[in-house]
């Protein structure tokens, strides 16, 4: 009997339907709405917080931004909202000489005391999953556990910030992150919401600079330098109060990887930089910081032409040198990434006595944040007893109870004042070490409002784009180019030529051209999105400041440390039939200067040498990658040059080195080699010494003159030079 055909719907497609109903009633559309709070309250202002005067404190009873700030902590568990891929590492940091004329705190002022470490170093925008190597800044917190308590430096691997105000963090994150609707792209800043916000946010121009430089990229988190960000107060025994702004320089020097190099990374080791610092840490090649401070008397506040206040602004060195005053050394891996790594809670309002803050409207509004993060995250208020979180010194109060207490307190009391315990635990007197907060006169009316010190958005954005090399220049163009040309919406992308345009029109130009557009005539407050509601636009359009023509050294990669091949890796490209002596010569000499050398071949296990000697394999053609090593040396051996000449991945590893301007070195007998690479015909006829440093090629007959000047020329780190004049396919 045949089946009776009707026009009923399927009863999956019924409860399909049904739970789609159920969903449309929870949809909300913000379009042509008015803003409100979650209580149905109409906001008036959601750009400024609400604080003692335009420069003062921000107030507690800003109910809107705790709210806000208060939602945005909890939106994510349990990996962090931001800074969600993270590695760390323990070690120890030494002040070098006393610094009590500045500040009280104690590790600071006794060079024979060595305070234990916890760091950790982030992406900020992926999740716990994403590649270390994505277009990003990167997080630098550093824990130390102080004989006076705990001290938390949480900062960046850049000094500034995107936004003023920390009712705007909240904005940034949810525009940098995924987009809502389909959770796109992962760990990226090229996408329509990201820039959206930005052309909005001409305050962001400067910081926007950094996120397209190569500081974005860093090679290691080793060879990258470290922020506090904010302005802090040093607070001496004498209560006298100096601005400070904290860095921390590598003694690797900074130095970072190219963009495609990057790309290309993160598919064949998205860990890359998590197991550099690992390797080197096992390896016993101690990463090292120095600790490096800014100090500006309090009377000087006001000096400079910018606020000290703006965390979207940094003190150029060349105004307020960087004194070194200390060393910081990592020497040992955690034991469990869980339990310290992923466990591990910083927070910017964790000082000690003689380290305070400022009126950083973004700082403030961290103060609360961090704390109301972390209980969502690790489970409650008792997340200070977990192991990698405790101070090294003892805790008592009459805090009680709770999620995950693992405290077990004695006694009848669990209040002060009382008599019952003699008043313990007791206050501590400032002269016996209690922390008393600097003295700071407030008196003003309490307004959300922005400081008109605050308004100048374009300077330092020039003032860093002034600073980069030509070859820093270059990146900043192709970045924001392939940025901009990830945008969908045109009319983001020309708000944003307008925005660059008021940093510099030549830069503005060149990315016009690259995407194909014009420069439009936007005027600087029509660009600004952060006007409240009632204020008077004029007040807020942003300044721009005719400073004279000004560069920073210290802005610039160009001039770092490169002095050391200390922990760069070298590739040795090798076969059956290879020259094992000169191998052996530039592998020894280059080890014995601190470096990794690993020798690829076709096959792993053994090669065996001109004279018959086995020779170890690190890693074949299958499993390595040009893009993991630093630098590339093909020794001789007519059996080993004929197989590589013949080995396409061979061939291509060279030409992906060339690419991104690595040192390579070639004996004279194995020229056939490269002379299989599409880089060769674009070399100079002679490859002598002299010239070597030059082109970052090398060709020579004599394996002990070649592997001292390979070494100087893995120094460089990289022949950037060599990119536009030399591009090669690879």
């Amino acid at each position: 009997m045949a089946k009776k055909i009707t026009n009923k719907i399927p009863l999956v497609h019924q409860q399909e339907n049904k739970k789609t109903e159920q969903l449309e009633s929870f949809v909300a559309q913000s379009v042509g709405k008015e803003m409100s709070s979650n209580t149905g309250v109409k906001i008036n202002d959601d750009q400024n917080s609400l604080k003692a005067g335009d420069r003062g404190q921000t107030l507690l009873e800003d109910f809107l931004l705790r709210e806000k700030i208060t939602h945005f902590d909890h939106e994510r568990i349990p990996e962090r909202v931001v800074h969600a891929r993270g590695s760390g590492a323990h070690g120890v940091f030494k002040v070098y000489e006393d610094m009590s004329a500045f500040t009280k705190a104690a590790f600071l002022c006794d060079p024979t005391v060595e305070t234990p470490v916890f760091v950790r170093f982030s992406t900020v925008a992926g999740s716990r999953g994403s590649t270390d190597l994505a277009r990003d800044v990167r997080g630098f917190a550093v824990k130390f556990y102080t004989q006076e308590g705990n001290f938390d430096l949480v900062g960046n691997n850049m000094p500034i910030f995107f936004i003023q105000d920390a009712v705007k963090f909240p904005d940034l994150v949810h525009a940098v992150k995924p987009e809502p609707d389909n959770e796109i792209p992962q760990a990226a800043s090229a996408h329509d919401t990201f820039w959206d916000f930005i052309s909005h946010m001409p305050e962001s121009s400067a910081m926007i600079m950094w996120l397209m430089s190569d500081r974005a990229l860093p090679r290691s988190y080793r060879m990258m330098e470290g922020f506090g960000v904010h302005t802090f107060r040093l607070i001496n025994a004498s209560g006298t109060s100096s601005f400070v702004k904290f860095h921390w320089k590598p003694l690797l020097g900074v130095h970072s990887v190219a963009w495609d190099e990057a790309q290309v990374i993160s598919g064949k080791d998205p860990d890359f930089h998590r197991r550099d610092l690992w390797d080197a840490i096992e390896a016993g090649a101690f990463p090292e910081w120095e600790l490096g401070v800014q100090i500006v008397p309090e009377e000087d506040e006001s000096k400079y032409g910018f606020d000290l206040l703006d965390p979207t602004k940094l003190i150029p060195e060349e105004l307020v040198p960087v004194q070194r005053i200390g060393k910081m050394t990592l020497n040992r891996n955690p034991e469990n990434f869980f339990a310290e790594t992923e466990q591990v809670a910083f927070h910017v309002g964790h000082v000690v006595p003689g380290i305070d803050f400022t009126n950083d409207p973004l700082l403030q509004g961290r103060l609360f944040s961090y704390t109301d993060t972390q209980l969502i995250r690790l489970g409650g208020p008792n997340f200070q007893e977990i192991p990698i979180n405790r101070p090294v010194v003892p805790v008592h109060n009459n805090q009680r109870d709770g999620y995950m207490r693992q405290t077990i307190n004695r006694g009848k009391t669990s209040y002060g004042p009382n008599g019952i315990a003699e008043n313990d635990p007791h206050q501590v007197t400032a002269a016996d070490g209690g922390y008393v907060s600097h003295n700071e006169r407030i008196d003003a009316q309490k307004i959300r409002a922005r400081s008109r010190s605050f308004f100048d958005h374009f300077s330092q954005a020039r003032l860093f784009l002034n600073s980069q090399s030509d070859a820093e220049k270059n990146h900043l163009l192709d970045a924001f180019s392939f940025e901009l040309g990830k945008v969908k919406m045109v009319q983001i992308r020309e708000r944003m030529l307008a925005l660059l345009a008021h940093v510099d029109a030549g830069l503005a130009a060149e990315v016009a051209y690259a995407l194909g557009l014009s420069v439009p005539n936007i005027s600087l407050t029509e660009l600004n999105g952060s006007i409240p509601a009632d204020a008077d636009k004029a007040s807020y359009t942003p300044e721009q400041v005719k400073e004279s023509p000004f560069k920073s050294d210290a802005l610039s990669m160009a001039g770092t440390v490169k002095d050391s091949v200390s922990t760069r890796k070298v590739a040795i490209l090798a076969a059956d039939g290879v020259d094992g002596k000169a191998l052996s010569k530039v592998k020894d000499t280059l080890v014995s200067k601190g470096a990794v050398v690993h020798v690829i071949a076709p096959k792993l296990g053994f090669i065996i040498s001109m004279d018959d000697t086995q020779i170890a394999v690190d890693e074949s053609f299958l499993t390595a990658a040009s893009v993991l090593y630093d630098a590339v040396y093909v020794p001789a051996g007519a059996n080993s040059v004929a197989t590589l000449e013949a080995e396409a991945n061979a061939v291509h590893f060279l030409n992906q080195a060339f690419k991104h301007c690595k040192a390579i070195a070639v004996d004279k007998a194995a020229i056939q080699v490269i002379e299989a690479s599409y880089f060769f015909k674009k070399l100079p006829e002679k490859y002598a010494a002299e010239t070597a440093l030059e082109e970052g090629v090398l060709v020579s007959e004599d394996p002990s003159k070649l592997s001292d000047l390979f070494a100087e020329m893995i120094s460089r780190h990289r022949f950037w030079d060599r990119e536009l004049p030399r591009k090669v396919p690879a």
